[in-house]
């Protein structure tokens, strides 16, 4: 009985948290981006759809400032007809739309959502699966997406999602790269690959970007944290714009390239099928954010020593702090999904040499030295001053020489001729 009784609460977190709030910011992100790119183009945006009262007698249709748009949508693309063009590879084709979205939802059980929740004395942790390794698993079955776009641009038979396909491949890969590199400095920092507890550790001791509380109470960070900020500050730029490239966002949209490519990977795709790879894109920028939220800013932390009093609130046997932890994470989550929409309305598209050499030529070389700097950082305690100093050299020695390397190996600018 006690067996089945866990089961019931586990199926009830992946019913709360995976579609009752990562599944619904997909459809609300399309709105925020839609409204949000309107205004920064100066438009209006959607604020038409609604529901039509005036065909049951009313004087005016319901609007709400267009909060219907994306129901309409999903409706159309429901209804659309479902179209599979005769020279595809079929059983690839229809797989590919399928691959794209499952990995995305799948890594939302490692995100801690809030703190533990407890009721009549039954603690409960907002977290479907609390594993012990999290950020690898969530690398390990996020990089299961590339297989889906690869499929869909190689099923299709075309020579443009073919081209998008081949793109996703080496983009995705190269950028997974840096993505894996520029965590190990946070993960060397806290000790831990369990996310539950690097979130629990900044809500005790300050999130790693914003280091101004230990133990619930205000203060400046010692020498050792206040300089780790500057690799954490490296590895947060280097994760979010490498976030941005492995979810194909502008301006790393390469794949799906309207100007070049009609498409891209899912050129040939109609109707729930096209709609799968536009939910897929939208959730995984939705669990990137989560883990970048997660990883540098706090997770659910309110901070300034402020979640031990919200974790203690409670109304009789039960204890709702979690809830409201909850609802601190879903505010972080939407405040960066906007940054995710700004950067795409505002930064150009970059070309795919561009991409490849901000990939290769930069992030990795970045990202392994700043693993170093961390390690010298986290160790200087320990070390005595020579050994510091000979391994700063070495550290600038190395910057300097790789610097040099990927300047000479540019290609000089070549004169054009009228």
């Amino acid at each position: 009985m006690p067996d089945l009784i866990q089961i019931a609460i586990i199926l009830v977190k992946i019913v709360a948290l995976t579609f009752c709030v990562v599944l619904p910011l997909v459809p609300i992100s399309v709105y925020f981006e839609r409204r949000f790119c309107a205004i920064i183009q100066d438009r209006v945006g959607p604020n038409r759809t609604g529901i039509p009262l005036t065909l049951l007698g009313f004087k005016k249709d319901f609007h709400f400032f267009g909060l219907i748009q994306p129901m309409a949508d999903g409706v159309k693309l429901f209804l659309k007809e479902d179209f599979t063009p005769s020279h595809v590879r079929k059983a690839f084709y229809w797989l590919a739309p399928a691959l794209t979205v499952a990995p995305a939802l799948i890594t939302v059980c490692v995100i801690p959502f809030g703190s533990p929740i407890s009721i009549f004395g039954h603690e409960e942790n907002l977290v479907i699966a609390d594993l012990d390794i999290g950020p690898l698993f969530v690398f390990a079955v996020s990089s299961l997406t590339v297989y889906g776009i690869t499929l869909a641009g190689w099923s299709s038979n075309s020579k443009f999602p073919f081209i998008g396909g081949v793109r996703s491949t080496a983009q995705m890969i190269s950028y997974e790269i840096s993505l894996g590199l520029s965590i190990i400095p946070v993960l060397m920092y806290f000790g831990e690959l369990n996310l539950g507890k690097i979130v629990q550790h900044q809500a005790d001791n300050g999130w790693l970007l914003l280091p101004l509380w230990k133990g619930g109470h205000l203060g400046m960070p010692d020498m050792q944290t206040a300089l780790f900020w500057i690799p954490a500050i490296i590895s947060f730029f280097i994760f979010t714009i490498s976030i941005f490239a492995e979810t194909n966002r502008m301006p790393f949209d390469l794949p799906e390239c309207e100007t070049e490519l009609v498409g891209g990977y899912h050129t040939e795709y109609s109707s729930m099928k096209f709609a799968l790879f536009f939910m897929g894109e939208y959730a995984a920028m939705v669990i990137g954010s989560a883990l970048i939220v997660t990883l540098f800013l706090g997770g659910w932390s309110l901070g300034f020593g402020l979640d031990k009093h919200i974790e203690n609130l409670h109304l009789g046997g039960f204890h709702f702090g979690g809830l409201i932890h909850l609802g601190i994470f879903v505010a972080k989550l939407v405040a960066f999904i906007l940054f995710f929409i700004l950067v795409r309305w505002t930064v150009p598209r970059f070309r795919y040499d561009q991409l490849m050499k901000l990939g290769w030529v930069i992030f990795f070389e970045a990202a392994l030295i700043n693993v170093f700097l961390a390690a010298l950082i986290i160790a200087a305690p320990q070390l005595t001053a020579a050994i510091l100093g000979i391994g700063a050299i070495l550290l600038i020695a190395v910057t300097a020489a790789v610097i040099w390397v990927a300047k000479v190996s540019e290609d000089p600018p070549k004169a054009l001729r009228a």
